[in-house]
């Protein structure tokens, strides 16, 4: 079973059930249990057009749900215009659909949670960790999106500034997750500056191709994780490099400075450096600082506590670092790191042990393993 085609299906799916007379909510249901069909049935008898099954099973769906709604039999008569078994249309409605989901009459984060879980494929542990909240949390959080959209029309398309926040959250699961979905991310948010000019716009694209050119460097040859300095540099991609800084650039002489942009501008910076002990790590706190005023996020804190690290010593990085929140997430490692450079190994390894317990995903909980083993060897030796 390829659960890659049918998680790129997923949306052009939806927004053809959509399309032809589905409200939302009842639409993503019923294409969800098409796909659970096709993960019984495909192994056995994979079909010629998946996409025209997977269509013509998602509406037979939604439409046994409508009969059995009683509150709804005034949808009978879409019974009679089910459409016949073959290939389906190949217009690309995804990004339609994440801007459908960013509906007005949901505040921003339930807008991005509803996006990311039916149109991005992530599940709902995923969001949940994105966001920081228990799993449980996320859950309601969608249902009651699911509900809220299921009662309104789809004739105000959300903001822009959702759409962003949701397609920046699908390229940060597929850059660091388990799941690949970075490229998706790319494509849509290409499509999206294409059809809005929009300097923060700009800045994600930028940094999502800044971000994505290092991705040859970021894993080893047996899996494992490979931190930033210690990456081989000529493995990342030059042309992507060169694009995303053009980009930026152009962004940012519109002087409309937005967190993607700065993101952006430090993304470039590391990309720059030719080694990594030749990174301008003032320079990044500089743009840390930038980000912190405009997100106020714990996140951007947490990681400015490590450029300080690199740009004033390991003992102020640790004084940057006890202003955050220590359940934040990667808190953990970044302590570690700091000591280790700080010379108390004892400390570090603890910590890295700490913080492997807590890894979001197998690749990091590797090497943050690994990296306590190191340590304890170095003390014993």
């Amino acid at each position: 079973m390829d659960e890659v085609l049918l998680r790129s299906l997923t949306p052009n799916v939806l927004g053809i059930i959509v399309r032809r007379g589905a409200d939302f909510a009842s639409a993503e249901d019923a294409v969800q249990e098409a796909l659970v069909e096709a993960l019984r049935v495909w192994p056995a008898e994979p079909p010629r057009d998946p996409k025209g099954w997977l269509v013509t099973v998602a509406w037979r769906k939604f439409l046994d749900a409508t009969r059995s709604d009683t509150s709804r039999r005034r949808r009978e008569d879409l019974v009679d215009v089910e459409p016949a078994p073959g290939p389906a249309a190949t217009a690309d409605d995804t990004l339609q659909l994440y801007f459908l989901c960013a509906h007005p009459s949901l505040t921003p984060p339930s807008a991005v949670a509803l996006t990311l879980r039916a149109v991005g494929g992530l599940t709902t542990r995923q969001i949940a960790q994105a966001y920081l909240v228990p799993e449980a949390t996320m859950a309601q959080r969608i249902s009651r999106a699911k509900r809220t959209v299921g009662q309104v029309r789809f004739d105000q398309p959300g903001d822009v500034a959702t759409v962003l926040r949701v397609l920046y959250l699908v390229f940060n699961e597929g850059y660091s997750g388990d799941v690949d979905l970075a490229a998706e991310a790319i494509r849509l948010t290409r499509q999206l500056a294409a059809a809005i000019d929009h300097p923060e716009v700009a800045g994600l694209l930028a940094l999502m191709l800044l971000h994505h050119a290092r991705r040859a460097g970021r894993i080893a040859a047996d899996g494992s994780l490979v931190p930033l300095a210690e990456q081989d540099r000529g493995r990342w991609d030059t042309s992507a490099i060169a694009e995303g800084v053009g980009i930026l650039q152009t962004a940012l002489a519109r002087d409309r400075l937005g967190e993607f942009q700065a993101q952006a501008a430090i993304a470039a910076l590391h990309a720059d450096a030719p080694a990594a002990e030749e990174t301008d790590w003032v320079q990044i706190v500089e743009w840390y600082d930038e980000l912190a005023r405009l997100t106020d996020s714990p996140v951007v804190r947490l990681n400015r506590a490590v450029a300080v690290g690199e740009a004033d010593g390991p003992r102020a990085g640790l004084v940057a670092l006890a202003e955050v929140d220590d359940a934040l997430p990667r808190h953990a490692a970044v302590a570690a790191y700091l000591h280790e450079r700080d010379g108390d190994l004892e400390t570090a390894a603890r910590l890295y042990a700490e913080a492997a317990e807590k890894a979001p995903n197998l690749a990091e909980r590797t090497h943050l393993t690994r990296q306590a083993a190191r340590l304890n060897t170095r003390r014993r030796g």
